[in-house]
């Protein structure tokens, strides 16, 4: 796993994560955070560590190149922000310190606005194999970038598992549009933990998408750490029969006059179930905060079931901090105007999901990532429907 060209500092961490890996317990469902969540049939050692032949595309006027090969010509700017925002204290994060051996580093210098976006493309294709991967993505002061990043499996049927580490910083007065799509095996174990950090000015325009896996959990954490910064979450999923989708969103005001909009949609069919749990923090002396968040999900059978679990933690008095959450069937009401107008059952079922997700579509900007994911939602839905 590790090789003897590896730089001191990352030997240590190696360490580190691995006594950790064997001192830590996987969380049972009286932890935190799992309570909606049942790991008790997975089993760790069934699954061997493999490298990933994902293909990178970078952009003119940044660095992209696999995070093995950064170590040797970007050691520094790894040692200095490679696992500093994501703490190594957790079960999985400790196992993916440990044995990753693949990843992404992109790094854009300072006042750089790149034109095109940078596409990392992850297979997860091989029965009985661990994929630990690591993205670390670097917007020096005044840089502008959009980084699409999607972990897909060509069959359904694939038993494997991923576990991935994502660390997003993005400097001061910087633009970052990160797009993290999956669409693993409905097989598949995912665990993947994720946190940016913007400085003053900042901003980030973050998308997600989940549509595969069988079980495992989603951590998506924004720190607000300058003045003036701003960020906006926008995620969607869809499940099928038999999988179990799990978010858990956090955004947190660190510095005053900084503003977060969350908006999470979900579409399950019978069979299928998802938690999303979100939580708002404002620090002490975070003043002025504007925090929004909000859940909804359609379910399009009585057998399937969400849980949206909303939640403020607010140590400032001058703040506006609002959420909101709901879990709905399919509008009879609407269903029945849409088809005495003449649509069928089935084609008026469709809109009216369309409609739902369109919400969320419209939360994006104009253009090809826009496009692109509403595809994707369209693809997904002609699948579990």
């Amino acid at each position: 796993m590790t090789t003897t060209t590896e730089p001191t500092w990352l030997r240590e961490r190696r360490r580190r994560g691995a006594a950790l890996a064997q001192s830590l317990p996987l969380p049972d469902q009286k932890a935190k955070g799992w309570e909606f969540t049942d790991l008790s049939s997975l089993d760790l050692d069934a699954y061997v560590g493999s490298s990933a032949a994902a293909a990178i595309e970078g952009a003119e006027g940044a660095v992209v190149i696999p995070l093995a090969a950064a170590l040797e010509s970007h050691d520094a700017l790894l040692h200095e922000r490679l696992g500093a925002l994501v703490p190594i204290e957790d079960p999985f994060v400790a196992r993916n310190e440990a044995s990753w051996r693949d990843g992404v580093l992109v790094h854009v210098p300072a006042g750089v606005t790149l034109t095109t976006p940078i596409r990392v493309e992850l297979p997860l294709d091989e029965d009985g194999v661990a994929v630990a991967w690591r993205t670390l993505i670097v917007l020096d002061e005044g840089a502008e970038a959009e980084v699409w990043e999607h972990c897909g499996s060509a069959d359904d049927e694939t038993d494997a598992l991923l576990n991935s580490v994502v660390e997003l910083h993005v400097g001061q007065a910087a633009t970052l549009r990160y797009v993290s799509t999956q669409d693993i095996s409905e097989r598949a174990w995912i665990f993947s933990s994720q946190r940016a950090q913007v400085k003053r000015d900042g901003r980030l325009d973050w998308t997600a998408l989940g549509f595969g896996s069988a079980r495992g959990k989603v951590r998506m954490e924004t720190n607000l750490a300058g003045a003036g910064s701003e960020a906006r979450v926008t995620g969607g999923y869809a499940g099928g029969p038999g999988q179990h989708l799990d978010y858990d969103t956090t955004q947190e005001h660190a510095a005053p006059s900084t503003n977060s909009d969350l908006a999470f949609r979900g579409v399950l069919a019978a069979g299928a179930t998802a938690v999303w749990r979100g939580m708002i923090r404002v620090d002490p002396g975070a003043q002025q905060t504007d925090a929004f968040q909000e859940s909804r999900n359609l379910l399009l059978s009585p057998d399937a079931h969400a849980d949206a679990i909303p939640g403020l933690e607010i140590e400032a008095d001058d703040v506006r901090c609002t959420h909101a959450a709901a879990i709905a069937q399919v509008d009879r009401d609407q269903l029945f105007y849409l088809t005495s107008r003449g649509l069928d059952p089935a084609a008026a079922k469709q809109l009216i999901i369309e409609g739902f997700l369109e919400s969320l579509v419209e939360r994006l900007s104009e253009g090809e990532v826009r496009d692109e994911l509403s595809a994707a939602l369209q693809r997904r839905l002609a699948e579990i429907l």
